[in-house]
Protein backbone atom coordinates (compact mmCIF):
# COMPACT_ATOMS: atom_id res chain seq x y z
CA UNK A 1 0.00 0.00 0.00
CA UNK A 2 1.43 3.52 -0.83
CA UNK A 3 2.29 5.32 2.38
CA UNK A 4 0.26 8.91 2.62
CA UNK A 5 1.80 11.92 3.19
CA UNK A 6 0.88 15.69 4.31
CA UNK A 7 3.25 18.71 2.88
CA UNK A 8 2.95 21.90 4.56
CA UNK A 9 2.50 23.67 1.31
CA UNK A 10 3.28 27.50 1.44
CA UNK A 11 4.34 27.69 -2.44
CA UNK A 12 7.85 28.98 -0.89
CA UNK A 13 11.66 27.61 -2.11
CA UNK A 14 11.44 25.39 0.61
CA UNK A 15 8.08 23.70 1.09
CA UNK A 16 8.57 22.56 -2.55
CA UNK A 17 11.84 21.29 -1.93
CA UNK A 18 9.92 19.39 0.71
CA UNK A 19 7.40 18.18 -1.14
CA UNK A 20 9.71 16.50 -3.92
CA UNK A 21 11.59 15.01 -1.46
CA UNK A 22 8.59 12.99 0.15
CA UNK A 23 7.58 12.50 -3.86
CA UNK A 24 11.28 10.92 -4.05
CA UNK A 25 10.96 8.62 -1.36
CA UNK A 26 7.83 7.66 -2.48
CA UNK A 27 4.84 9.35 -0.65
CA UNK A 28 1.27 9.62 -1.89
CA UNK A 29 1.35 13.65 -1.98
CA UNK A 30 -1.82 15.62 0.38
CA UNK A 31 -0.49 18.86 0.15
CA UNK A 32 -1.91 21.77 2.80
CA UNK A 33 -1.29 25.00 2.11
CA UNK A 34 -3.24 28.23 4.45
CA UNK A 35 -4.71 32.05 3.59
CA UNK A 36 -3.64 32.76 7.07
CA UNK A 37 -4.73 36.61 6.79
CA UNK A 38 -1.28 37.23 4.55
CA UNK A 39 -0.54 40.77 3.31
CA UNK A 40 -0.72 39.12 0.02
CA UNK A 41 -1.23 35.78 -1.84
CA UNK A 42 1.14 35.36 -4.43
CA UNK A 43 2.21 32.47 -2.42
CA UNK A 44 -0.97 31.09 -2.40
CA UNK A 45 -1.14 31.10 -6.21
CA UNK A 46 2.21 29.58 -6.27
CA UNK A 47 1.26 26.79 -4.46
CA UNK A 48 -1.50 26.10 -6.23
CA UNK A 49 0.31 25.52 -9.28
CA UNK A 50 2.92 23.19 -7.70
CA UNK A 51 0.40 21.28 -6.52
CA UNK A 52 -1.17 20.56 -10.08
CA UNK A 53 2.54 20.17 -11.99
CA UNK A 54 3.05 17.73 -9.06
CA UNK A 55 -0.49 16.16 -9.82
CA UNK A 56 -1.14 15.30 -5.89
CA UNK A 57 -3.38 13.62 -4.52
CA UNK A 58 -5.54 16.40 -3.20
CA UNK A 59 -4.76 19.76 -2.16
CA UNK A 60 -6.50 21.47 0.49
CA UNK A 61 -6.31 25.85 1.25
CA UNK A 62 -7.65 26.34 4.77
CA UNK A 63 -8.63 29.98 5.98
CA UNK A 64 -7.45 31.13 8.92
CA UNK A 65 -8.06 34.26 10.91
CA UNK A 66 -4.60 35.25 12.07
CA UNK A 67 -4.77 38.87 10.96
CA UNK A 68 -7.22 38.76 13.62
CA UNK A 69 -4.61 38.93 16.12
CA UNK A 70 -2.55 40.47 14.46
CA UNK A 71 0.93 40.89 15.92
CA UNK A 72 2.99 40.34 12.83
CA UNK A 73 4.72 42.35 10.22
CA UNK A 74 3.25 39.83 7.64
CA UNK A 75 -0.87 40.13 8.83
CA UNK A 76 -1.35 43.55 10.60
CA UNK A 77 -1.31 46.58 8.32
CA UNK A 78 0.14 48.31 11.56
CA UNK A 79 3.00 46.92 11.12
CA UNK A 80 5.58 47.36 8.13
CA UNK A 81 8.06 44.70 6.91
CA UNK A 82 11.89 45.97 7.57
CA UNK A 83 14.03 46.14 4.98
CA UNK A 84 17.01 45.65 6.94
CA UNK A 85 17.83 42.51 9.04
CA UNK A 86 16.68 42.49 12.65
CA UNK A 87 18.40 40.63 15.47
CA UNK A 88 16.62 38.60 17.91
CA UNK A 89 12.94 37.37 16.79
CA UNK A 90 11.90 40.07 14.06
CA UNK A 91 8.30 41.49 13.74
CA UNK A 92 7.70 38.95 10.88
CA UNK A 93 7.52 36.30 13.22
CA UNK A 94 3.37 34.98 12.99
CA UNK A 95 3.01 34.28 16.53
CA UNK A 96 2.35 30.24 16.87
CA UNK A 97 1.47 30.21 13.13
CA UNK A 98 3.39 26.53 12.73
CA UNK A 99 1.67 24.97 15.65
CA UNK A 100 -1.55 26.28 13.95
CA UNK A 101 -0.17 24.69 10.70
CA UNK A 102 0.65 21.55 12.27
CA UNK A 103 -2.29 20.99 14.01
CA UNK A 104 -4.70 20.87 11.31
CA UNK A 105 -2.12 18.57 9.25
CA UNK A 106 -2.07 16.68 12.37
CA UNK A 107 -6.24 16.39 12.23
CA UNK A 108 -6.12 15.78 8.03
CA UNK A 109 -3.62 13.33 8.71
CA UNK A 110 -6.01 11.14 11.31
CA UNK A 111 -9.04 11.26 9.00
CA UNK A 112 -6.71 10.14 5.87
CA UNK A 113 -5.15 7.36 8.36
CA UNK A 114 -2.12 9.26 7.21
CA UNK A 115 1.29 8.81 9.65
CA UNK A 116 3.85 11.15 8.11
CA UNK A 117 3.53 15.06 8.09
CA UNK A 118 6.17 17.32 6.36
CA UNK A 119 7.45 20.83 7.15
CA UNK A 120 9.78 23.14 5.33
CA UNK A 121 11.43 24.35 8.91
CA UNK A 122 15.11 25.28 8.92
CA UNK A 123 16.80 26.47 11.77
CA UNK A 124 20.12 27.13 10.36
CA UNK A 125 19.37 30.15 7.62
CA UNK A 126 16.01 30.98 9.23
CA UNK A 127 14.75 34.58 10.61
CA UNK A 128 14.74 33.86 13.74
CA UNK A 129 11.65 32.10 14.75
CA UNK A 130 11.33 29.75 17.76
CA UNK A 131 8.68 27.63 15.51
CA UNK A 132 11.58 26.71 13.32
CA UNK A 133 14.02 24.96 15.98
CA UNK A 134 14.56 21.32 16.17
CA UNK A 135 13.52 21.80 19.61
CA UNK A 136 9.84 22.88 18.49
CA UNK A 137 9.70 19.82 16.16
CA UNK A 138 10.14 17.44 18.99
CA UNK A 139 7.43 19.00 21.07
CA UNK A 140 4.76 18.45 18.25
CA UNK A 141 6.20 15.27 17.78
CA UNK A 142 5.43 14.53 21.51
CA UNK A 143 2.11 16.27 21.07
CA UNK A 144 0.90 14.54 17.93
CA UNK A 145 0.81 10.59 19.66
CA UNK A 146 -0.62 11.92 22.71
CA UNK A 147 -3.52 14.09 21.61
CA UNK A 148 -5.19 11.57 18.99
CA UNK A 149 -6.64 8.63 18.75
CA UNK A 150 -4.51 7.35 16.01
CA UNK A 151 -1.17 8.02 18.73
CA UNK A 152 -3.18 6.18 21.53
CA UNK A 153 -4.02 3.50 19.74
CA UNK A 154 -0.80 2.40 18.69
CA UNK A 155 -0.09 4.17 14.86
CA UNK A 156 2.56 6.51 15.54
CA UNK A 157 2.64 10.04 13.65
CA UNK A 158 5.67 11.42 12.63
CA UNK A 159 6.53 15.11 11.87
CA UNK A 160 9.17 14.95 9.40
CA UNK A 161 11.60 18.33 8.75
CA UNK A 162 14.41 16.86 6.24
CA UNK A 163 15.22 20.62 5.90
CA UNK A 164 15.77 21.41 9.32
CA UNK A 165 19.83 21.31 9.43
CA UNK A 166 20.72 22.50 5.92
CA UNK A 167 21.72 25.63 4.67
CA UNK A 168 19.71 27.62 2.13
CA UNK A 169 22.33 26.84 -0.37
CA UNK A 170 22.21 22.85 0.48
CA UNK A 171 18.72 22.91 0.18
CA UNK A 172 18.78 24.77 -3.11
CA UNK A 173 21.48 22.20 -4.18
CA UNK A 174 19.20 18.96 -3.21
CA UNK A 175 15.93 20.59 -4.80
CA UNK A 176 18.13 21.21 -8.13
CA UNK A 177 18.77 17.39 -8.11
CA UNK A 178 14.98 16.90 -7.71
CA UNK A 179 14.59 18.89 -10.36
CA UNK A 180 12.78 22.27 -8.59
CA UNK A 181 11.64 25.07 -10.62
CA UNK A 182 12.03 27.47 -8.39
CA UNK A 183 10.95 29.89 -10.66
CA UNK A 184 7.45 29.22 -9.53
CA UNK A 185 7.86 29.49 -5.71
CA UNK A 186 7.66 33.00 -4.15
CA UNK A 187 9.73 34.02 -0.77
CA UNK A 188 9.77 37.58 -0.75
CA UNK A 189 7.26 39.08 2.53
CA UNK A 190 5.70 41.75 0.10
CA UNK A 191 5.36 40.20 -2.87
CA UNK A 192 3.38 42.05 -5.63
CA UNK A 193 0.24 40.21 -6.49
CA UNK A 194 2.02 38.69 -9.65
CA UNK A 195 4.40 37.22 -7.48
CA UNK A 196 7.81 39.47 -7.91
CA UNK A 197 10.11 40.02 -5.59
CA UNK A 198 10.99 43.15 -3.63
CA UNK A 199 14.73 41.92 -3.07
CA UNK A 200 15.22 43.84 0.11
CA UNK A 201 13.58 41.73 2.65
CA UNK A 202 14.55 39.38 5.28
CA UNK A 203 13.30 36.49 3.13
CA UNK A 204 14.67 37.96 -0.18
CA UNK A 205 18.12 38.22 1.47
CA UNK A 206 18.13 34.73 2.50
CA UNK A 207 17.18 33.60 -1.04
CA UNK A 208 19.77 35.42 -2.69
CA UNK A 209 22.61 34.36 -0.35
CA UNK A 210 21.36 30.68 -0.55
CA UNK A 211 21.47 30.91 -4.73
CA UNK A 212 24.86 32.37 -4.85
CA UNK A 213 25.89 30.00 -2.03
CA UNK A 214 24.88 26.88 -4.27
CA UNK A 215 26.13 28.15 -7.26
CA UNK A 216 22.99 28.25 -9.16
CA UNK A 217 21.53 31.05 -11.05
CA UNK A 218 18.39 32.57 -9.20
CA UNK A 219 15.96 32.53 -11.47
CA UNK A 220 13.71 35.31 -9.23
CA UNK A 221 11.70 37.33 -10.95
CA UNK A 222 12.42 40.81 -9.05
CA UNK A 223 10.03 44.26 -9.15
CA UNK A 224 11.18 46.34 -11.61
CA UNK A 225 14.31 48.78 -10.31
CA UNK A 226 15.78 46.40 -7.91
CA UNK A 227 19.24 46.02 -8.52
CA UNK A 228 21.10 43.18 -6.51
Amino acid sequence: MTKKAIILLSGGLDSVTVLALAKQQGYMIYALSFDYGQKHNAELISARQIARDYQVAEHKVIQLGLGEIGGSALTDEAIQVPVTHQDGIPVTYVPARNTVFLSFALGWAEVLDAHDIFIGVNAVDYSGYPDCRPQFIEAFQALANVATKAGVEGHKINIHAPLIDMSKGEIILQGTRLQVDYAQTVSCYVASPEGLACGECDACRLRQEGFAEAGVPDPTAYKVGVSL
